[in-house]
């Protein structure tokens, strides 16, 4: 049967989430297709970064003319060797209906074959990737890095996040799952590894630093932004590298790749992994992220309103509506509050207040503190289980950004 490209748009939210759910908008770019039945496992290739950079000081931003800087790291093929058994090819098959061309009645179905990375989170197979990897696949295998197949399930995917977790069945074959690493203690400069299969090609290394931390899908030109926190890095990721990992010179998984910017090189985005660790469990057991909700839509505090609303700074995440009913309406949240703090974590930026508040806990009782008029004030609000109904109708991406799935198959 024919192939073709799927049309899919990587998924993220706005601020509004805290107001009422979103669902991402179907628009992505088109994805890359191969055959699912490749004939033989793509050749293994390694691309080694030139040496910079020592462990304790990961953040220069160039090593000096005449050799690296004393005590750097010459190779990252020791983190390579301890995790390429963990980074797996995952292909996925999905069944497009369309319309018959030239004129006649009648649809025709077609079939669809994408290729992007997963790597694995534990020994029965669990394995994180990006939703948009598997979304709407009939089937889907995945292939170790000595070239065995398998076929995979899907336990749970989060549509906003852009993560799956799908689970292999391999009785009996032993498995070596990747090490996760605290994404919060990244900093700009820090060394990093992309490993994953751009355009086909199994077992790719590529490495670069930690370009930028807490980018924004507005910021990206993502058509969801509800979340921030994105990294950046200049690793290169390119197509099929979609759900591979983003690896710290401990060799621990610090993000899942998830974009790549078409019109600039150097510029990629990877979800930051503790993110992903708080769907997981949800992921596991309901199949679906159940997130809480505040009830609010929110702004940035921007520098010029510091003075006329008698703030400290502009940190904080400005209130524009509170939707009645909600929780945060019952806690007497108001227009033109500012929260700086949510159970504890200071909201420096707007873009980080729906990440906490939706993956708080449904039922939680959260300590919110605001300014009023030039007050701080403390109020607690019971978080209530984000509604499905409202989905916010997003704009497409902006042009530049795509995700990063597989090759063009014949």
């Amino acid at each position: 049967m024919p192939f073709s490209r799927r049309a899919s748009l990587l998924p993220w939210g706005v601020a509004l989430a805290l107001l009422s759910p979103l669902t991402a908008c179907r628009g992505r770019e088109l994805p890359n297709m191969t055959p699912i039945a490749a004939p033989a496992p793509a050749p293994r290739a390694a691309e080694r970064p030139a040496p910079a950079a020592t462990p304790d000081a990961p953040a220069p931003s160039a090593a000096p003319q005449g050799g690296p800087i004393a005590g750097s790291p010459t190779s990252f093929a020791p983190i390579v060797r301890e995790v390429r058994t963990s980074v797996v090819s995952v292909f996925a098959a999905i069944r497009e209906v369309s319309s018959m061309q030239w004129g006649f009645n009648g649809t025709q179905e077609r079939m669809a074959l994408g290729r992007g990375t997963g790597f694995l989170i534990a020994d029965n197979g669990e394995i994180l990737t990006n939703n948009h990897v598997i979304q709407g696949a009939a089937f889907i295998e995945v292939q170790l890095d000595d070239g065995r197949r398998f076929p995979a399930e899907v336990l749970g995917r989060d549509e906003r996040l852009d993560v799956a977790l799908l689970r292999m069945k391999a009785p009996g074959v032993a498995l070596h799952p990747v090490r996760l690493g605290d994404s919060d203690r990244l900093s700009v400069g820090d060394w990093v590894m992309a490993m994953g299969n751009p355009y086909g090609l199994s077992q790719t290394v590529t490495a670069g630093i930690v370009s930028a931390i807490g980018r924004t899908g507005r910021e990206v030109h993502l058509s969801d932004d509800s979340f921030g926190n994105l990294l950046q890095t200049d690793a290169s990721i390119n197509p099929g590298n979609s759900g591979g990992p983003l690896l710290n010179l401990a060799g621990e998984v610090v993000g899942i790749n998830v974009a790549v910017h078409r019109e600039a090189q150097g510029v990629g985005f990877a979800i930051p992994i503790n993110m992903a660790r708080v769907v997981v469990p949800q992921l596991r057991q309901y199949g679906r992220v159940m997130r809480s909700w505040l009830g609010v839509s929110i702004a940035p505090v921007r520098e010029n309103m510091v003075d006329w609303m008698r703030l400290p700074d502009s940190r904080g995440a400005l209130v524009q509506d509170v939707e009645p009913g909600s929780p945060a309406a019952a806690a007497d949240i108001r227009s033109g509050d500012v929260i700086r703090r949510f159970d504890g974590q200071d909201v420096t930026d707007a873009t980080q207040l729906p990440w906490l508040a939706s993956s708080a806990g449904i039922g939680h009782r959260s300590r919110v503190e605001l300014v009023r008029q030039g007050t701080v004030s403390t109020v607690e609000v019971t978080l209530a289980a984000m509604p499905e109904r409202q989905a916010v109708a997003l704009p497409t991406g902006r042009p530049g950004m795509v995700p990063i799935p597989g090759p063009v198959g014949p």
